[in-house]
């Protein structure tokens, strides 16, 4: 029988899933199930079902507890509250553990590779107080907060705990906006606040710089408040480090940094293969094109192509050595995968914030006659379900 929203059902969890829930089963059905663990025996309500294989629910009573689960440190965490965080009732090392299950999954199942070893590795700081950007929707009242887990409804929070201090976020939420479709506040302990108001005509700055700046990998960056940035602050300065160990460029060599935001993989990569090689950074993002542009204007064999990289790989680019590409959550896809495998690259790191897609990815490389060499996850979004992978991709 198919269960109704709302209804309530007993369920043992199985285990984690892409996306933040654990799978369930009913009637033959499949349940995911969120704020649950698995091996725990729990009451789970519907809350969405369309009628077809499976239905989704949150765990409301806890019947059998598993040993990893932890109070929540946060007030407005739980079912019908925020659904910023997925696993705010998880053990810091159990939540790595939960992302490793996932990385590994999604490689053997979507990229052929049964046996890769995952070690999901901690950035420094702690589970909390670590994210530098926070975006907060705006109620019809003018009131700032969070949505629902797969709501557009608004929940009025008055902080959030993993938002970095810098940000100061009562402040933000404290005061009404009305007729702002959001509020964005970015800032570190290296960068001053600036607040952002959306709405249906356009952006404003609140608060703070004109022009956005970051630290990492021991220097100064120059970041658009519409550019990608990593959100962790510590997550720019392990990611081009991680880039840099596992290329492990040579002086001389060419190197192409493809969708590469405000040049931060171009940057550390120019510093080594320096005036004898080459990096061309390829960004389709015209803010982050010209940040790109301003941080290596003091590297002369540095330049930045504004363009979308699929349409670069066709109209062409300069001879290579050494590929690193960081693309958006859906990934590159197989047009980009395939005209990189055939092309002249000794190596490719693939950095990726979505394993399904890593996955899916790493196996268009593989049909073309590479192989995965090696694997680094770093816990980049402690709480949520995210996790962020390095791939290094070794031509056969």
């Amino acid at each position: 029988m198919t269960p109704a929203t709302g209804q309530l059902l007993e369920v043992e969890v199985g285990p984690v899933a892409h996306g933040g829930h654990c799978v369930a089963r009913h009637d033959g059905r499949v349940v995911f199930v969120r704020h649950a663990l698995p091996g725990e025996l729990v009451r789970v309500r519907i809350t969405e079902d369309s009628g077809g294989s499976y239905c989704r629910g949150d765990a409301v009573e806890i019947l059998r507890a598993a040993p990893d689960r932890v109070a929540p440190p946060c007030p407005w965490s739980g079912p019908g509250r925020c659904g910023g965080c997925d696993f705010q009732h998880v053990s810091a090392d159990a939540q790595r553990l939960l992302k490793a299950f996932v990385v590994r999954e999604q490689l053997a199942r979507l990229g052929g590779l049964p046996d890769v070893q995952v070690v999901v590795e901690e950035l420094p700081g702690g589970p909390l107080g670590w994210r530098t950007r926070m975006q907060f929707a705006v109620d019809r009242r003018g009131r700032a907060g969070l949505r629902r887990h797969r709501s557009h409804s608004v929940v009025p929070v008055r902080d959030c705990p993993i938002a970095h201090p810098a940000l100061d976020v009562p402040s933000v939420l404290g005061r009404r906006w009305p007729g702002a479709r959001n509020v964005e506040v970015i800032g570190s302990a290296d960068v001053p606040r600036a607040v952002r108001r959306h709405g249906q005509w356009g952006s404003s700055l609140v608060e703070g710089p004109v022009v956005g700046r970051e630290r990492a990998a021991g220097r100064d960056w120059q970041v658009g408040h519409d550019a990608f940035w990593q959100v962790h602050p510590a997550a720019a300065s392990v990611l081009s480090a991680c880039v840099l160990d596992l290329l492990a460029p040579r002086p001389g060599e060419r190197c192409l940094d493809l969708y590469g935001g405000v040049g931060l993989y171009a940057a550390v990569l120019a510093e080594v293969v320096g005036p004898d090689g080459s990096v061309l950074c390829v960004e389709g993002h015209a803010v982050a094109a010209a940040d790109a542009t301003v941080n290596l204007a003091g590297t002369p064999w540095a330049s930045v192509r504004e363009a979308a990289v699929d349409g670069a790989l066709v109209s062409g680019l300069p001879a290579y050595d050494l590929v690193v590409l960081d693309p958006p959550r859906s990934g590159a896809g197989r047009d980009v995968c395939q005209a990189l495998a055939a092309g002249p690259a000794r190596v490719i790191a693939y950095v990726a914030c979505d394993p399904a897609a890593l996955a899916r990815d790493v196996r268009i490389f593989g049909d073309a006659g590479w192989r995965l060499a090696g694997l680094r996850a770093f816990d980049l979004f402690p709480m949520t379900h995210h996790v962020e992978c390095v791939a290094l991709l070794h031509p056969e």
